[in-house]
């Protein structure tokens, strides 16, 4: 897959091509979908370019910057992603505020058409594009007449939980993020949620007690609930290796705020590794695929408490990732 970043490096090589639009954070079933369905039709165009055009950073962080939300894949994990789904390029639209205020006419005539003159546009049912989205897929639908390109829009993809159909959103992953549910989360993007950062000196805690951790500063992810998880680790020296890393190291995940030894402590995020020195990746990118949630956060009135409930945590860990692995 070629990525292109600059709308000047655009040639005619896209043009005539099957193009899908959108954020693309999560990468989730319903984007999924999408690619799947734009893939067949690009074949039928006489195996036409797939293009995916994503912004970055989210238009939210231009248009309204008290609202910018913290992404579930960070761009190159995203780039990693599309290319796996099967998109030949990348277009990675560098937010300007003059470009997401076009009205949807205008970022079809003036920007779509003379850039990359798609011929067959695909989209979900629930696509918004111009400004203050006030395009929608009728929208393109009518454009798409207008301008000579093709639209096919994909309904989108449901799952259930707690014996309720719910429509996949990356809005659905955040909230089943920040409630612990990382199993529904991982049906939701058909994979773990990877937390990923580089390698960060920690308090030396987890040693002392005989259980060493690998602490991280995530890239602006979306950070699960506090709490105890099990998971497995990937490890890379830079974070483009590490989005295609699947090492699958078995580890504990802790993310809270060291409540036994301080009560007032910036969060924590570290990842006792099962069957690997943490103490010899410092400059290191980590992933953590989160597996399934353990349990919640809590002070002990001891270390020695805590040292007991960390060997039950270890105890557990291995069990689920021992019946993962099966």
């Amino acid at each position: 897959m070629r990525t292109i970043d600059k709308l000047e490096k655009i040639d005619k090589t896209l043009n005539g091509c099957c193009l899908t639009i959108g954020n693309f954070d999560g990468v989730h079933l319903g984007h999924q979908a999408i690619i799947r369905q734009a893939r067949q039709i690009a074949g039928q165009l006489d195996n036409c370019p797939l293009v995916a055009m994503t912004f970055d950073p989210h238009p939210v962080t231009i248009l309204h910057p008290e609202q910018m939300p913290r992404v579930l894949t960070p761009l190159p994990l995203r780039t990693a992603l599309l290319e796996l789904a099967g998109v030949d390029y990348l277009v990675v639209l560098k937010d300007s505020y003059q470009m997401l205020t076009l009205s949807p006419q205008d970022f079809v005539e003036k920007f779509l058409m003379k850039t990359i003159s798609p011929k067959a546009v695909v989209e979900g049912n629930d696509f918004h594009f111009g400004y203050g989205r006030s395009g929608d897929a009728k929208t393109l639908s009518h454009l798409g007449k207008t301008y000579g390109f093709d639209v096919t829009i994909v309904n989108a993809e449901c799952m259930a939980i707690d014996d309720e159909s719910i429509r996949v959103s990356s809005t659905l992953i955040r909230h089943l993020l920040h409630k612990g549910a990382i199993a529904d989360a991982a049906k939701a993007i058909s994979r773990p949620y990877r937390l990923m950062g580089n390698v960060i000196k920690g308090r030396g805690k987890g040693a002392e007690l005989g259980y060493p951790t690998a602490n991280i500063d995530p890239h602006d992810q979306i950070i699960p609930v506090d709490g105890v998880y099990a998971g497995f680790v990937s490890v890379a020296d830079t974070l483009e290796e590490l989005c295609r890393a699947d090492q699958k190291i078995p580890a504990v995940f802790s993310l809270g705020r060291a409540k036994t030894f301080v009560s007032n402590h910036p969060l924590l995020i570290e990842a006792h590794l099962l069957d690997k020195k943490s103490d010899d990746l410092y400059g290191k990118y980590l992933a953590m695929d989160f597996i399934d949630f353990i349990r919640t956060q809590q002070r002990f009135k001891t270390p020695e408490k805590l040292k007991e409930q960390i060997a039950k945590d270890c105890r557990k860990a291995e069990n689920i990732l021992f019946d993962k692995e099966k």
